[in-house]
Formats: C-alpha cells, sequence, structure tokens
C-alpha cells in the first residue's frame, strides 16, 4: 500500500526541517521543493522524500510535480527585505500563494496549508504583515469544494535551531550593553514542535471546514525585554538593557540594516509595534495540546557555561544517589 504524499515548500527552513521529520514519522512520503537542492541537505537522508529543484513561478511544472499528493504546505516567507518598500515580501508571500494556488488547482489537490503570522492584516503597519495579510485573503477566496485552505498563525517561534532566541544569545555573548529597541512589544513564544504538531493535526484532519484560521502561541505573553533578560540569565551574563524608543530606535534599525544578516530592520520595528498574541482561541487548546513553556525548552540549547556545569553536577550527583542505594540493596 503506497504511502500517502505531501508536498512541502520551504522545506529546509526551521520549520520546515522540523515538520519533514515529523512527516516522515508519522507515516508520510515526501516531496520538498527548493530552487537550490544544497539548501535542503539537511533532509537528503530522509527515507521516502523526494527533493524537487523548482521555481514556485513555473506553476505548470509545479503542478505535474503535485499530482498525486494529499496536501501541500507552505512554509515559504522571508523576515527582510533589500529595500524597505514591500516589494521583497510580495514576491516572497504573495505571489507565492497565488503560484500555489493555482498549480494545486490545476493538479487537484485537496488541501494547500500555509503558514502566516500573528496581527498579518492587509491592514497592518508594516510591510510584512500587509503581505501576509494579503495572502491570506487569497487563501480565503481561493477556498471551496476542489480546494480546502488552512492558515496557520504563530506568534514567534521558539527551538534548538531558531533565529530568534539564538540571536539575542549571541549579541549578549559579546554586547555588556544591549540597546534593546521594541522592548515593551508583546510576544506569545510557541514552542517549533507545537506549531508542527497543529500542522500534522491539520493533514490527518478529514471534512474539516473549506477554509481555516488558527492561530498559536505559547503559555504566556511576554515583553521582548522580559525574553531577553530571560536568554541573559540561561547564558550566564547579567547585561545592562537599555530599551530604545522613538526617533533613535528608527535610526538604530536604519543603521542595523547594513550589517550582515540584517539583524533589525525599519520594518521589523514597524511589526513590532503590534503584539503579536493571540486574539482568538488557541488552536492548541482547541486541539487538547498543552503549549509548552519557554522554560522547558530553552535551558537545553541556551544554557550557558556556568549554568550547564550545575545541570551536569545535578546529574552528576543523581548518579551517585542510585549508585549508592544500589550498592545498600545488594549489600543488604
Amino acid at each position: 500500500m503506497s504511502k500517502p504524499v505531501i508536498a512541502l515548500f520551504g522545506g529546509s527552513g526551521f520549520v520546515g526541517t522540523v515538520l519533514a521529520n515529523q512527516l516522515v514519522r508519522a507515516g508520510y512520503a515526501l516531496r520538498v521543493f527548493t530552487r537550490d537542492r544544497a539548501h535542503t541537505r539537511a533532509l537528503w537522508l530522509l527515507p521516502d522524500t523526494e527533493i524537487i529543484v523548482l521555481n514556485v513561478a513555473d506553476e505548470e511544472r509545479v503542478a505535474l510535480a503535485l499530482k498525486g499528493c494529499r496536501a501541500a504546505v507552505n512554509l515559504i516567507g522571508i523576515l527582510n527585505e533589500r529595500r524597505d518598500d514591500g516589494s521583497d515580501f510580495k514576491r516572497a508571500h504573495v505571489d507565492t500563494v497565488q503560484h500555489l494556488i493555482t498549480a494545486c488547482r490545476q493538479a487537484r489537490v485537496p488541501h494547500l496549508l500555509h503558514m502566516s503570522a500573528l496581527a498579518a492584516d492587509v491592514a497592518a503597519p508594516s510591510h510584512y504583515l500587509r503581505s501576509k495579510g494579503v495572502a491570506e485573503k487569497l487563501l480565503r477566496d481561493a477556498s471551496g469544494r476542489q480546494l480546502r485552505t488552512s492558515v496557520i498563525r504563530p506568534s514567534v517561534i521558539f527551538g534548538r535551531d531558531d533565529d530568534f532566541l539564538n540571536r539575542f544569545a549571541a549579541l549578549l555573548r559579546i554586547a555588556p550593553l544591549l540597546p534593546l529597541t521594541g522592548a515593551a512589544a508583546l510576544l506569545q513564544p510557541v514552542y517549533v514542535g507545537d506549531v508542527v504538531a497543529i500542522l500534522l493535526s491539520l493533514i490527518a484532519r478529514p471534512g474539516a471546514a473549506a477554509h481555516g484560521v488558527y492561530e498559536i502561541g505559547g503559555p504566556a505573553v511576554m515583553s521582548l525585554r522580559e525574553i531577553v533578560a530571560y536568554v541573559a540569565t540561561l547564558r550566564g551574563h547579567a547585561p545592562l538593557i537599555v530599551p530604545i524608543g522613538g526617533p533613535l530606535a528608527t535610526l538604530m534599525a536604519w543603521c542595523m540594516e547594513w550589517l550582515p544578516g540584517k539583524p533589525l530592520t525599519r520594518d521589523n520595528l514597524r511589526s513590532l509595534s503590534v503584539p503579536s498574541v493571540c486574539t482568538a482561541p488557541n488552536a492548541l487548546l482547541e486541539f487538547q495540546l498543552r503549549p509548552t513553556p519557554l522554560h522547558e525548552v530553552a535551558p537545553s540549547y541556551l544554557a550557558g557555561r556556568s549554568m550547564r556545569g550545575r545541570y551536569d553536577q545535578f546529574r552528576e550527583n543523581a548518579r551517585r544517589v542510585r549508585g549508592a542505594r544500589k550498592s545498600g540493596q545488594s549489600q543488604a
């Protein structure tokens, strides 16, 4: 009996890599679409996984490659663009979704799942959130009997290979004083494993609504300053965190746009002006899943040497206690 096939766009990223592994573990076969095979190196050895090198804009070829898929998952997205004009966000978020809608219809793929973001809206203050909002509208308008669409809207996502907590950990390593823009921004950090669990549940769910929107957040709402302070504690640092606002924050963001990797942009700053928190029921609770707290995962990959040393000492002490108990039992 052949395995159901899932198409994955953006599978080489942080969430995509975790999702791909979980899909294979759940008994699915994968077709991972990419523009560069080298980007999917982490997935090369996954069983029942086919890497397909295609440009998503080539709708006819994508449609041919989608034939027979039970669902397609779109995780393609960017956080920054070359110019602060929204054009890159439009190509990555809006145009990509339109291409996938067309290709899925041609291939008769019954279900298209899409990664959006909390606070996405066509009238949002940032190019990033506006482009996500326009993409959501395209999916809502495209849904119907032929194509079911599902939109997941997570807050910031954390996990071992994230680009969120790890970025602050890297900055804290070299910065005894940390100027922080958007310090008061409200976020609801959600664990990557929980996001993937929702996607798996939606893929396996038959007969759901033609169009569904699922907001996902962790169990706690935190300010960006609280999150950074927590990362500092895990790393064993005690930096002076200085909130920066107003025109100075905009100037700082503009300057950081010129640094490698664009650690902060003016559009990032505009996105932070809108709370990234659930305004609808948390989908994790709807699916009877327990939201994973930050403190249950982050220490495993962020803890500094001093804290890791304490953990190692705790484990060593536990081994000694167990050994002493076993020795006492054998002598008895």
